[in-house]
């Protein structure tokens, strides 16, 4: 199944929008989980097990695998993910954009290697740096448009022929590049506004928003400046504070009680909002 067609099962049938993120950070582990040799690969399929039911898509940060020489975890953490939530899709946070032949490396890194169902990508280079991903229909292509960080504003928000980049990035993309209907783009949601300025460049198309919780993003202005009309089209991201919300034996438990109520908080807005 496509991967769209997947997420949208996902907000209809289980009327979630929370992406769960999983950042390994071992010192943030659980003290019973630090010294085990297959910490990582432990510890996020707890995580996994305890939110799928609460989750529209689980995002792993390859960063964080590979700083600990656990891309084989990682490997193992999106097959176990297919084979005991198989409703759930994987966007692998890659961030990636090249060109040429590396781009399709890169491509079939995320594709064949992970098996994930979507990856993050910079679109800074161009569309002959995401073609080999455009092409694979049935994979998500996650372009990043107006970051939730500070900084993001230092390029993305220069005048680029009376617009901002990023929405001359945003319309591009929904113009030239989602052939295949497989695009999507992270808009953060420390910029709420500006997330409605690309939710009207670019229809329902679907948006990756980081930036609540550790961040301080404000759930109901998400909602009210980027739901679509029939109150979905958002995968509201948060990980630390799901994934190290306790720090006890408990803490699959912790996990799954952040992911409820950050989906409850959104369901109550969203509902007000569509």
């Amino acid at each position: 199944m496509r991967f769209h067609d997947t997420l949208q099962r996902r907000w209809r049938e289980h009327g979630t929008l929370v992406c769960v993120g999983l950042d390994p950070e071992p010192a943030k582990f659980p003290a019973h989980l630090r010294d085990m040799p297959d910490a990582v690969f432990a510890f996020c399929a707890a995580i996994v097990d305890a939110t799928a039911d609460l989750a529209c898509a689980f995002k792993p940060q390859i960063a964080h695998f590979a700083a600990l020489r656990a891309e084989e975890a990682l490997e193992r953490l999106i097959a176990h993910i297919h084979e005991k939530h198989p409703g759930v899709p994987v966007i692998l946070d890659a961030k990636r954009g090249d060109i040429g032949s590396t781009a399709q490396h890169y491509a079939s890194e995320a594709f064949e290697r992970y098996r994930a169902d979507a990856v993050t990508l910079n679109p800074y280079l161009g569309r002959d740096s995401a073609q080999p991903f455009l092409d694979r229909a049935d994979k998500g292509v996650v372009l990043l448009c107006r970051t939730s960080n500070p900084g993001g504003a230092d390029f993305q928000a220069l005048d680029c022929g009376g617009v901002p980049l990023y929405l001359r990035v945003a319309e591009t993309i929904a113009r030239e590049w989602n052939a295949h209907g497989n695009c999507a783009l992270v808009t953060g949601a420390t910029w709420p506004e500006e997330l409605g300025q690309v939710r009207d460049v670019v229809g329902g198309m679907p948006l990756l928003v980081p930036g609540i919780g550790a961040q301080g993003g404000d759930v109901a202005a998400v909602l009210r400046h980027g739901l679509t009309a029939d109150g979905t089209g958002l995968m509201i991201s948060s990980s630390r504070a799901i994934l190290y919300a306790g720090s006890g034996e408990d803490f699959a438990q912790a996990a799954r009680a952040a992911a409820m109520e950050l989906r409850d908080t959104i369901n109550k807005h969203r509902t007000y909002a569509a």
